[in-house]
């Protein structure tokens, strides 16, 4: 296999694991503070990508090896197939947009609630909401 179909390749499965930390990351954050703010920051960067006009470096890095790997003309392999058909599911692209946006405003809202719950019990024991004693 050519490095340049192997980095295609890894590149796509990177794409796809990052897809899975942005969407299912709130359950994996959960009593780990410092991957929630890496998980919202993801969250943040992820609207940003789909509702803004700037690509994703992960997407320009897939394409840039794949047409190196000449995967544009001989469709890549399977597993290139595969993974690329997980990240760009066949859906009109305004849907799945929409879809990406909400998963990520439903993620920052278990973030809110959380954060809500976190102060009022501070406030339940008399401590400041902000500081951390």
């Amino acid at each position: 296999m050519p490095p340049t179909l192997t980095l295609a390749i890894l590149t796509v499965a990177v794409h796809a694991v990052w897809l899975l930390f942005v969407i299912l990351g709130a359950i994996w954050t959960r009593r780990r503070p410092a991957w929630g703010v890496l998980h919202v920051l993801a969250l943040v960067w992820g609207i940003a990508v789909e509702v803004g006009p700037w690509p994703c470096p992960l997407t320009m890095a897939e394409e840039y090896f794949e047409a190196r790997a000449g995967a544009a003309t001989c469709e890549g392999s399977g597993m290139l197939r595969f993974l690329d058909a997980l990240v760009y599911p066949t859906v009109p692209s305004a849907l799945l947009v929409t879809v990406a946006v909400a998963i990520c405003v439903f993620n920052l809202g278990v973030y809110g609630w959380r954060l809500r719950r976190l102060l009022a019990a501070r406030r339940r024991l008399g401590m400041s909401p902000f500081r951390h004693t």
